[in-house]
């Protein structure tokens, strides 16, 4: 049996049905705390959701995320309004096909949430919006190999963002691709991006082979599980950059998007606050214990 017959098949593409996904309305989150902690929610249990009926304008979008907190800024800058220009020496300021990926890979603490809203798409097609559960990805890994999940757990990876003359940015200390919670030992965050991998020099040949061979049948899983969606003007989306990849096809043609990031810490401050109540977060604070109902286990 040959290497590529060995290899497990190669799924269709799953096409969001955006009817069954889930979503609110834009109105409803400005006005309403009870639906902006149902929105926080969905993106909590289901890792994204969308926002239908928001006004076309980077205004009441920038409006839409500071309804969370307030937006991360980077070296991009807060708020995002772009076209691909190559304003920054980034593959998302291009027209060509990204892989699955999860952004900010290099920063010590990458943003959680991320919005997009694409404001306008004229004069061509194409640029369909990826989708990957890496959590779920994570867990079918674990299931099938659990030394190939180990690698990831285990082995540490320099990360960097240095397309700009004046930016070259690493995390403070080397990060696997699958982050354990120290106290609960859970799986709270991905680093998938092989865009932002830098090269590792503390490793043996056989390491490295042992890796990549987990990594490859991580990113088989991964093409197995891809959900492809279709932004329009007034439907925004958001999603967990800590648990979802994303992507997105080529296009032709003139795009204008805009959105921003969320700090994982904002999003929980708002979040627990919202379902629990400030008395029952104050109570609970530091408490790991497996407990119903117990606003620390949102991490």
């Amino acid at each position: 049996m040959t290497h590529d017959q060995k290899r497990p098949p190669r799924f269709s593409k799953q096409i969001v049905d955006q009817n069954q996904s889930p979503r609110v309305k834009y109105e409803d989150v400005m006005s309403d705390d009870r639906a902006l902690r149902i929105w926080l929610e969905h993106i909590w249990y289901r890792g994204f959701c969308f926002v239908d009926d928001v006004p076309i304008s980077a205004e009441a979008t920038q409006l839409l995320i500071e309804r969370i907190a307030f937006i991360r800024n980077t070296h991009y800058g807060g708020f995002w309004d772009f076209t691909a220009d190559l304003t920054f020496k980034d593959t998302a300021y291009t027209n060509e096909f990204l892989g699955a990926h999860t952004d900010n890979t290099y920063f010590t603490d990458p943003a959680r949430l991320q919005l997009f809203h694409l404001l306008s798409h004229t004069e061509g097609s194409g640029g369909e919006n990826l989708l990957i559960d890496g959590f779920a990805a994570a867990a079918q890994l674990r299931d099938e190999k659990p030394e190939h999940y180990a690698q990831l757990v285990n082995q540490r990876h320099p990360w960097h963002a240095s397309g700009n003359e004046d930016i070259c940015i690493q995390p403070s200390a080397m990060a696997p691709v699958f982050s354990i919670h120290p106290d609960m030992n859970i799986m709270y965050q991905i680093r998938w991006n092989n865009y932002d991998r830098a090269p590792k020099v503390n490793w043996s040949a056989s390491e490295q082979a042992m890796w990549y061979r987990a990594a490859r049948h991580y990113n088989e899983i991964l093409q197995s599980r891809e959900l492809w969606t279709k932004l329009n003007p007034g439907s925004a989306l958001i999603f967990d950059n800590w648990r979802m990849l994303h992507g997105r096809s080529q296009f032709t043609g003139k795009r204008r998007m805009c959105g921003g990031y969320v700090n994982n810490d904002d999003y929980l401050s708002r979040l627990r606050l919202l379902k629990f109540g400030r008395k029952t977060v104050l109570d609970n604070l530091g408490n790991i214990q497996m407990k119903a109902n117990n606003p620390y286990w949102y991490i």
